[in-house]
C-alpha cells in the first residue's frame, strides 16, 4: 500500500512565539509574520532578544492501494 500525508482539511496552521529569556508566550497567531511582530514588539519593550518560534498544523494520511 502506499500513503499520501496533507494537511488536515479541517485545521489550519497556526503560528508561536516565545520569550526565552521571560517565557512570555504570544499565543497562537495566524501567520509567522504576526510571530515576527510579536517577538519584534517584545524585544523593543523589554531587551529580550532570544525567542522560539512554532507552526503547529494537522496532517491527514491517506492510504492508497495498487
Amino acid at each position: 500500500m502506499d500513503h499520501t500525508i496533507t494537511a488536515h482539511p479541517d485545521s489550519d496552521v497556526t503560528f508561536e512565539a516565545q520569550c526565552l529569556d521571560c517565557g512570555q508566550e504570544s499565543g497562537g497567531l495566524p501567520t509567522a509574520a504576526d510571530t515576527d511582530t510579536w517577538a519584534l514588539r517584545h524585544a523593543g519593550a523589554t531587551g529580550h532578544m532570544g525567542f522560539r518560534r512554532l507552526m503547529t498544523s494537522f496532517a491527514l494520511v491517506t492510504r492508497h492501494t495498487r
